[in-house]
């Protein structure tokens, strides 16, 4: 049996294509002292990722090419000798896309398979899930029974944002993609009203029918004219959180802003963030969301694409909305 990974061959201009990329077979590696062998069971593929596609400075360093890729993983130890592991356990770390990797333990954290299962410590109890609650608390401000505006509502980030706002009782407006997440949104996770952004004419008119009193907090996920349309209908000191910008990622030059002047008169706060600034905040973040997750007030969604050979279909379709909550890439049945 090879260990099969997923590397970058070319550096793409837009949109990438399976050309940019090659699934690559090597032997599995052999642990030294110290160190342990860890069999991937799932990966996340994210939207970020796309900016590592790119080779420039940025607050990671961009993806090498012909080397394998990294990200978000959960795995299981097959061999350790290293005193800090043990054969059995499972580990949550950044050695994605690829089946099998050797590791010294720095970085890794060992996960319970017990309180959920093992890929939700990449979406709820993950990165995704610290990335909604860091938006929602530490840049948003959140407070209970205020309007909310969630661009990308159906995707990974998104959903999770919806539930916490959910929970503090907040009136939670969503877009998404297809009428199909609309009426998840609506009839699953409750959110209070929600449109199919593709069957909008005018999204600056749309978002105002349904937030007539203003927006007092907008987490953008998307940018572009979603976040243009937010800033007309933002309500006075309203908060705007730019977690991600996906509608941007692919275009050489990014779309204008013609609201932002607004944010004077309205006298908004804008402010993007780096989940990595705040990991002071992580056992916090756990305590809550594993409380929430475990009565059942916090739901995950997951699009599970299996097989390392379908994990450039699975980040590609991040692009055109193929994924219901959080993408991952399945590995193996062993979990």
């Amino acid at each position: 049996m090879n260990n099969r990974e997923v590397h970058l061959i070319h550096r793409p201009v837009g949109l990438p294509s399976k050309d940019d990329f090659a699934l690559i077979e090597t032997d599995i590696p052999e642990p030294k002292d110290g160190e342990i062998l860890v069999k991937n069971l799932y990966f996340s593929v994210d939207p970020y990722m796309r900016g590592r596609m790119v080779d420039r400075k940025s607050y990671v360093p961009p993806f090498q090419l012909n080397r394998p890729m990294s990200g978000g993983s959960v795995g299981k130890i097959l061999k350790s000798f290293n005193k800090n592991f043990s054969e059995g356990d499972y580990v949550f770390g950044f050695n994605g896309w690829r089946e099998y990797y050797i590791s010294d333990g720095v970085g890794l954290m060992k996960i319970d398979p017990n309180l959920a299962p093992i890929q939700t410590y990449l979406s709820v109890l993950g990165m995704t899930g610290f990335t909604a609650y860091i938006g929602l608390f530490e840049i948003g401000k959140l407070k209970e029974n205020e309007t909310v505006f969630v661009s990308a509502a159906a995707g990974a980030v998104g959903s999770i944002v919806c539930q916490i706002a959910k929970i503090y009782g907040c009136k939670v407006i969503g877009s998404a993609g297809s009428d199909e997440k609309v009426q998840w949104l609506l009839n699953e996770l409750g959110i209070d009203a929600s449109f199919n952004y593709k069957n909008t004419s005018n999204l600056l008119v749309e978002i105002g029918k349904l937030c007539p009193n203003g927006i007092d907090l907008y987490f953008d996920n998307v940018g572009g004219e979603f976040l243009d349309a937010a800033l007309f209908n933002m309500a006075n000191f309203g908060r705007v959180v730019i977690c991600g910008m996906i509608s941007q990622y692919n275009k050489p030059k990014p779309d204008p802003l013609y609201n932002l002047i607004l944010s004077i008169q309205k006298r908004l706060t804008i402010r993007g963030f780096l989940v990595s600034d705040y990991n002071d905040k992580l056992f916090e973040f756990l305590g809550k969301m594993s409380k929430w997750y475990t009565e059942r007030k916090i739901q995950q969604e997951e699009t599970i694409v299996d097989g390392i050979e379908h994990a450039i279909d699975a980040f590609l379709g991040l692009f055109s909305g193929n994924n219901l909550g959080k993408m991952l890439v399945k590995l193996s049945n062993d979990s």
